[in-house]
């Protein structure tokens, strides 16, 4: 068998560090996959804040533990759970964050004052952090658990084809419609709402 020759051992040779190099370029350039991309962080809540849906959960998770009801685990004798208690130790000062003792410590760099105390392993997220300032700067106002909260019949929603509408729910799906530009579909006959029973009930098309 005739041995390769020198020539084509470095054609060979080239062309492999050619495919090489293209290779590592492409692999450069692949855009990241979704699973590689960072977390999107939590939004900060629009509008004004609300006790229960923004600010009972913070406080549930990171102070409730230690400034809570429990007299027997309590720190400093200060309870967040209740307005008046808190405001009484000015850990909160309606309205005005900056005067408020809570709102200082979690933003204390200093791990002897900071809270959470980092021993606890707690973290506030700055996300958080403004959620409470903004909380305390319009006015720290609390709310009974929403259990013991009365259910109120919202008012209904102002909508262009008010013909369209047969009963209160119908304002609230085509408010959302409108809001999106969209127009509700036409209705459909007999025939058609049975073939969509059957494929909601089966899974299969009728036959």
């Amino acid at each position: 068998m005739e041995a390769p020759r020198p020539a084509l051992l470095r054609t060979s040779a080239v062309l492999g560090a050619l495919l090489l190099a293209a290779a590592v370029v492409h692999a450069a350039r692949v855009e990241p996959s979704a699973a590689d991309q960072p977390a999107a962080k939590p939004a900060a809540p629009a509008g004004k804040i609300q006790y229960n849906r923004d600010v009972r959960p913070i406080l549930m998770d990171a102070c409730i533990a230690c400034h809570g009801p429990d007299s027997a685990s309590r720190k400093a004798d200060l309870r967040l759970d209740q307005r008046d208690a808190a405001i009484e130790m000015a850990a909160i000062m309606p309205g005005d964050p900056d005067s408020s003792e809570m709102i200082r410590r979690i933003l204390s760099e200093e791990d002897y004052e900071r809270m959470p105390p980092p021993e606890t392993k707690k973290h506030l997220t700055n996300e958080q952090k403004q959620t409470l300032v903004r909380w305390i700067q319009e006015g720290a106002e609390y709310e009974p658990h929403w259990s013991f909260i009365p259910p109120q019949r919202p008012e209904l929603p102002a909508v262009k084809q008010a013909s369209w509408v047969r009963n209160p729910i119908d304002r609230f799906i085509l408010a959302r419609l409108e809001a999106a530009g969209l127009t509700p579909a036409a209705e459909a006959d007999r025939n058609t709402l049975a073939r969509r029973a059957a494929l909601d009930i089966t899974g299969l098309p009728p036959s």
